[in-house]
């Protein structure tokens, strides 16, 4: 069973989510905040599998709530809902630890899928989010949000490391990946797992993000000899 959490200002949305994720049958919304303090507040007395969080709330916003909630449980997976008002919000939850993004107004089957996907280690971009994402990426590359990662680690990477990070940056799934190498998905695993534990990378968002600022996300892939 999937345990949720829903952190949305708006009393409607967060009510409205509950009584339809709940008909889900592996799916339990557990709790319901109306902003990131009272979401923080309930994370002390029970840790969900998923946050579904609103990006714009009063006194904590999604944002930082993502920080926060990513630095005190690191398992709990975090997808941003909104209706993408800010650009900078996208960067900034993901750079936090959001596994996914999604906006307002999609499918409740869409939603469904994108927690099952998250749960199970993948990440989840809303398709009309992408282009948007990479452009951000590629624009602040060089600010201080980038994501950085160990210099050395990156000089160490195999290339089927480099191949995976390179298209994982390009969005693509384990599944995918492992389709597109002829690898098995055990594989791709294994392999991102340690790249990732080489750059000193979290998870595969911020490799995702590391691969676009870097460049490597638009090279080819090297072949595997």
């Amino acid at each position: 069973m999937i345990k949720l959490m829903i952190a949305d200002d708006q009393e409607l949305i967060r009510e409205s989510l509950k009584v339809v994720l709940d008909m889900n049958p592996d799916m339990e919304v557990i709790g319901l905040a109306e902003n990131g303090r009272q979401l923080l507040e309930l994370l002390t007395d029970s840790v969900p599998d998923v946050v579904l969080m609103d990006v714009r709330m009063p006194e904590l916003d999604g944002v930082l709530c993502t920080k926060a909630v990513k630095e005190k449980y690191p398992k709990v997976k975090i997808i941003i809902l909104t209706t993408f008002d800010d650009d900078e919000y996208v960067y900034n939850a993901l750079k936090y630890g959001a596994s996914g993004y999604l906006l307002k107004g999609g499918s409740m089957q869409e939603l469904s899928s994108a927690i099952r996907t998250v749960v199970s280690g993948g990440s989840m971009l809303n398709p009309g989010v992408v282009t948007k994402v990479v452009k951000l990426f590629n624009q602040m590359a060089q600010s201080n949000l980038a994501v950085e990662a160990d210099d050395t680690g990156a000089g160490e990477l195999s290339r089927t490391e480099r191949n995976i990070a390179r298209l994982v940056g390009q969005g693509l799934s384990n599944k995918e990946i492992a389709e597109r190498l002829r690898f098995s998905e055990g594989t791709v695993r294994n392999n991102l797992s340690t790249a990732l534990s080489k750059l000193n990378l979290r998870d595969r968002t911020q490799m995702a993000i590391w691969a676009v600022q870097t460049g490597l996300a638009a090279t080819a892939l090297e072949d595997a000899q």
